[in-house]
């Protein structure tokens, strides 16, 4: 089996990281700066979540946030993991009994922000680990 590259393996990190941070901080952006906070702590709310407006705060920053970090490569491993969090509850518990095409989003970005908290950022960005 042949070992791949550390120069490969970092291209490809930052490759993940770029493109699913600007694509995660797009949608965060459009909740937070577009109007859509009041949907979105209604939809928290729905759920039976205490604080429904920290929540989704909490989550619509996650988003917007944990992608910029995820963009610049600065705290990798912690912003995926409230990214992961925050997909995970929008996959399995927001959009559970939709079909597969609603959910998938969210589960796309759950599996890079899961693969981003085992590997890190690589060494192609800020915190270089």
């Amino acid at each position: 089996m042949e070992k791949i590259k550390p120069y490969l393996l970092d291209a490809g990190l930052l490759w993940l990281r770029v493109l699913a941070g600007a694509g995660i901080a797009y949608h965060g952006y459009g909740i937070i700066f577009g109007g859509m906070m009041a949907k979105m702590t209604q939809g928290v709310a729905a759920m039976g979540f205490l604080f429904p407006e920290a929540f989704a705060w909490a989550a619509a920053l996650s988003e917007f946030a944990g992608g910029i970090l995820l963009i610049l490569g600065l705290l990798t491993r912690s912003a995926a993991t409230f990214i992961f969090i925050t997909m995970s509850v929008a996959a399995f518990k927001t959009h559970a009994a939709d079909p597969f095409q609603v959910k998938e989003l969210a589960l796309a970005y759950w599996t890079v922000a899961g693969a981003l908290i085992l590997t890190g950022g690589g060494r192609l960005g800020l915190s270089q680990k």
